[in-house]
């Protein structure tokens, strides 16, 4: 008979080094180490948060690089998730502005914007409704679902979700046709209503049906707004390119941090182009009745756990001028329509 003798780490209590396989316990010195620490002071913070937004709808517009960036693109689908495993109520509204004006191109037609708006013809209508409903909105409800059942893919058409008038660009004062672009004049939100009871994330694209029975191309931001105040949700928040809202562009890279209503159309007239949308999404929806509204910069990974779940928070908030804290509106007195707008 052989003799086996123990081996050393055997004698001592300890473990041959072997890898660990995946998911399994690491040692029990390695839990009491300070990266394990760090990430409990994280979930503590959170935990105000989390009870303060429980039950809350939040409408999340989605854009710039968060959305052609591969890293981003998995970040922000995990973060809807994150939101909705939290209890929240998330709703993601979507333009896709690159992805129409590379598309155009590979067809060689060129994009062309009067007044920051795409000129969409009959033509370059069909080419959005493809990218926006076929590809892009389909690309975040399946990168959403890589992590299980929850993202239902809509258009602002179905049900009359959204329902839109022409709107023409002006240029020093006097409109200039555009095309088949609108802006939203009806909100009908049931649908979307029906899903977030059932524990789904609605992913909705930015087109609406016309009041005269065609359909319209419509600015994802406005569309986010107008979503937010018919849901009576608790926040919007705008994904950017930007930190925020600068306090001196570009004399100075400060981010203004808290502005109330007031003081955001005080600088609207202001600031440049590409943040007028931004702002003016903002404005519309606290103004509707939105107690919260962000701008938050896309490019950070997991901007919205950040703003959401941390102390801190990242980006420029807006909010009534109010002391009064954001509550949650039960989804059964949130409106489900807003009335005809002028």
């Amino acid at each position: 008979m052989t003799d086996t003798a123990a081996s050393p780490a055997a004698e001592s209590g300890g473990t041959e080094s072997a890898a660990v396989p995946a998911g399994a316990r690491g040692p029990a010195a390695t839990a009491r180490g300070h990266a394990a620490l760090a990430k409990t002071h994280v979930l503590i913070e959170a935990l105000p948060w989390l009870s303060r937004f429980q039950g809350a709808t939040i409408v999340v517009k989605y854009g710039g690089n968060a959305m052609t960036e591969p890293a981003l693109r998995a970040a922000f689908a995990a973060d809807i998730v994150f939101l909705r495993y939290s209890g929240l109520r998330v709703v993601v509204v979507h333009g896709g502005g690159p992805q129409i004006t590379a598309h155009l191109a590979r067809l060689g037609v060129e994009s062309t914007f009067v007044g920051g708006l795409r000129v969409t013809t009959p033509e370059t209508m069909d080419i959005v409704r493809m990218v926006l409903l076929g590809q892009v909105n389909r690309d975040v409800v399946g990168l959403v679902n890589d992590h299980g059942p929850f993202a239902v893919g809509l258009s602002g058409e179905d049900a009359n979700l959204f329902t839109a008038k022409r709107r023409p660009a002006i240029i020093d004062g006097q409109p200039v046709d555009v095309g088949l672009v609108g802006d939203i004049v009806k909100v009908r939100a049931e649908t979307v209503n029906a899903l977030l009871d059932s524990g789904k994330v609605p992913v909705i694209a930015s087109v609406a049906r016309g009041v005269d029975g065609g359909v319209y191309n419509v600015n994802a931001d406005t569309a986010a707004a107008e979503l937010a105040v018919a849901l009576g949700a608790t926040k919007l928040v705008v994904l950017t390119d930007v930190e925020g809202l600068y306090a001196d562009w570009p004399a100075s890279d400060e981010v203004l941090s808290e502005l109330t209503i007031t003081e955001l159309e005080a600088l609207l007239p202001t600031l440049a182009s590409g943040m007028i949308p931004k702002m003016e999404a903002c404005r519309r929806a606290v103004r509707g009745g939105v107690p919260q509204a962000h701008v938050l910069d896309g490019r950070v990974p997991h901007a919205l756990l950040l703003e959401i779940f941390t102390d801190d928070g990242i980006g420029t908030l807006i909010t009534p001028g109010t002391a009064v804290e954001p509550t949650v509106t039960p989804a059964s007195a949130a409106s489900t329509e807003t009335g005809d707008r002028p």
